[in-house]
């Protein structure tokens, strides 16, 4: 309490901004990660805080998601720690099963966020060696709130903006809608329409399956080379055989044998206008974070010509598209499928553990922890296994502070206490 008393001595403190004490950390992020943190804090023993700028926990899977959206990987691979998705569930779930899972996840720990608080910023005070953490209500103007913490917990995640690129002539010229894909929900209102999917991710594909499900005619813009794998093989999750085999191979190795059986269900998609990288797909998620596309039908629509794959633009007007190899596309809809980004630097104020792009600049598995009570969790680009395992790393480290310092301070109450007996 010495630090909490120096920091109230300070002028700042004394200002008309609320002021709380969290007694644990404050865990900024309601999502998976935010959740997972939470719950394994609870199962230390140790109070916390979360604050979340929606007013729903998730918020990027229950508001920024396609309707036709399910899990990519298995169930096991995504469940959070200390409980697993129920038994009924399918091998890949879907969008409203997985928020149903994580608002009864919630609830099983007692997970009650602090919704529509933004943080603005976050600093570590020297003074007082505590966290600084200033919010604004996003439903009340004018409403600040600062937490007073010793551990701050990043959950904010990778995905936490849209990223949307400046393309010649698409917000000056072009008259057509212009959407992300964090903003589309279904082909339905696309019948009939010449749509343009910019971006071959795992969104892009699936928007693009999903358009052409809906007879939209369908143009894909494939800029760069892109690993494309089918999602299972004889019945197996890909990803789960890739995980096995990493176990006892090499990863080069590994990188082959999944381009020979991708080769032996998908056939060469060369042709189809989709170039694989130099390098393999497991090599290139380890090296930048860029996740191989799991098929789940948007081949099949591109090998019929439902979708058409289409090279990088050199600029929109009125009513179409120019491509940078002449080619020119009458277009009434744009769908943006050119992915997220961290906001981290935005609001956190420290430069040795966050990179400028907002993601820990350790390698996986050192990246969950900072300096100075600074935690970081979701950020290992291995998704919700790697946000799990963040989780109890996190718990595990300030749980084990917290239950040394209890036990201080119950053994100083005792001494405090204790009748003294003079033997003259």
């Amino acid at each position: 309490m010495e630090n909490m008393f120096r920091l109230m001595a300070s002028e700042e403190y004394l200002s008309d901004r609320r002021c709380i004490w969290v007694n644990g950390p404050v865990i900024v992020g309601a999502g998976p990660s935010g959740l997972a943190t939470a719950a394994c804090l609870r199962d230390q023993g140790v109070p916390f805080v979360v604050v979340e700028r929606s007013d729903c926990i998730a918020s990027l899977w229950q508001k920024r998601t396609y309707d036709r959206l399910k899990l990519h990987l298995p169930k096991n691979f995504c469940q959070l720690p200390k409980m697993p998705f129920p038994d009924h569930y399918p091998e890949y779930p879907t969008k409203r099963q997985f928020i149903d899972y994580l608002e009864s996840y919630a609830n099983r720990f007692e997970i009650k966020p602090e919704f529509n608080k933004c943080v603005e910023s976050a600093r570590f005070d020297e003074t007082s060696g505590l966290w600084r953490v200033k919010t604004t209500s996003t439903t009340v103007a004018g409403e600040e709130m600062e937490y007073i913490c010793r551990w701050l917990v990043v959950a904010t995640g990778e995905n936490a903006e849209r990223v949307v690129p400046e393309i010649n002539g698409l917000k000056t010229e072009f008259d057509g809608e212009v959407i992300h894909a964090c903003e589309y929900k279904s082909g339905e209102k696309y019948r009939g329409k010449r749509v343009l999917v910019v971006g071959c991710g795992n969104s892009g594909m699936e928007v693009s399956l999903d358009l052409a499900n809906h007879n939209a005619i369908t143009s894909m813009v494939v800029r760069s080379s892109v690993h494309v794998l089918p999602r299972e093989i004889l019945g197996k999750s890909i990803f789960g055989i890739s995980v096995m085999m990493m176990k006892w191979l090499p990863l080069w190795l590994v990188d082959k044998l999944l381009l020979i059986l991708s080769w032996l269900v998908l056939g060469s998609l060369s042709k189809y206008g989709l170039k694989r990288p130099n390098i393999g797909p497991m090599e290139l998620k380890s090296k930048t974070g860029k996740t191989p596309v799991l098929d789940v039908g948007a081949l099949e629509k591109i090998k019929s010509g439902d979708v058409e794959v289409v090279p990088a633009i050199k600029r929109f007007s009125r009513c179409h598209v120019e491509l940078v190899d002449g080619q020119k596309l009458d277009i009434d809809a744009v769908v943006l499928a050119t992915g997220y980004r961290s906001n981290v630097p935005a609001w956190l104020q420290e430069i040795e553990f966050f990179s400028k792009k907002g993601f820990p600049k350790s390698p996986f598995p050192n990246a969950w922890k900072g300096k100075a009570g600074l935690y970081a969790a979701g950020f290992t680009r291995k998704g919700l296994a790697g946000a799990s395992a963040d989780a109890v790393n996190i718990a595990q480290d300030i749980g084990n502070v917290w239950r040394e310092e209890t036990k201080r301070q119950r053994m100083r109450r005792n001494v405090g206490h204790r009748r003294c007996i003079s033997v003259a």
